[in-house]
């Protein structure tokens, strides 16, 4: 029978490449079970850093993809009613917490402030979670560990962690690959050739250059692996770069068009 630690183990390395010395950090931190906070753009490779560290460590790990309608109980946990009557249904935190496992709260500051609160018990010296509804005080497992992530991009005065939270983390920053590497990276990750790879990091570079002037975020590397996906399968590279990164990440007509023509000179 399997048991949850196993259900939520990860059995395969996913790829991660390296850019300085993050993993010795990390497992830094998950020797003394400090909680993290991950902060970087949308799609540079958090969460695939997170899931191979868990796989690194060879703990299970449980994901959230936090939202705004997500509410302490979708975290903590809630009684069903059944035909017998009720059953406790433990939430994820709770879980990973029993179990021993690494929690990863993405994109944390979609969650209400009200929501987050309950963390706190977690990330000190108590590691503690309170579950009221049952009348009881959890203590954490010894390998438990609680990990969060954000893109500081996106901030706003309605969506930002409150100082009172941010302080019980240790903190990474994350960006994009430098060219070179966010190239290799692309071929590793998909197969296609590197010169290739190359030519889909100089087309991800002319909408960066454009964050704030006209586009809210630039083409993530994510975006980037889609592409060189589609082209891998046969797909041209010019109607690949369209569908994966152009179309995807604005509707405006100008900036459409200055993309097209970057892919047009870059793959012509």
């Amino acid at each position: 029978m399997t048991t949850l630690a196993q259900q939520y183990s990860i059995t395969q390395e996913p790829f991660y490449q390296q850019q300085s010395n993050e993993v010795a950090l990390y497992e830094a931190a998950y020797k003394a079970r400090l909680p993290v906070m991950v902060k970087g753009p949308t799609g540079c490779g958090k969460s695939r850093f997170i899931e191979y560290m868990a796989w690194k460590l060879g703990k299970p790990l449980i994901t959230v993809a936090c939202n705004e309608d997500m509410t302490a109980s979708d975290l903590v946990g809630r009684y069903l009613l059944e035909a017998n009557g009720t059953r406790w249904l433990d939430g994820p935190l709770t879980t990973a917490a029993r179990i021993g496992a690494i929690c990863y709260l993405d994109e944390i500051v979609e969650a209400r402030q009200d929501t987050t609160v309950v963390i706190h018990p977690l990330t000190d010296h108590r590691r503690q979670l309170p579950i009221d509804k049952k009348g009881e005080l959890l203590q954490a497992h010894p390998d438990f560990q609680l990990v969060i992530s954000y893109n500081p991009g996106y901030q706003s005065l309605m969506k930002d962690l409150k100082q009172s939270t941010k302080q019980r983390f240790v903190g990474f920053d994350f960006d994009y690959p430098a060219p070179e590497l966010e190239a290799r990276i692309i071929a590793t990750e998909t197969g296609i050739p590197l010169a290739d790879a190359t030519r889909l990091v100089k087309v991800g570079g002319v909408a960066r250059a454009l964050k704030g002037h006209g586009l809210d975020e630039g083409i993530s590397t994510r975006l980037l692996v889609y592409a060189a996906t589609l082209i891998n399968g046969a797909v041209a590279p010019t109607d690949a770069c369209r569908m994966a990164l152009v179309r995807p990440i604005t509707d405006d007509a100008d900036i459409r068009a200055t993309l097209d023509h970057a892919v047009d000179a870059i793959f012509g």
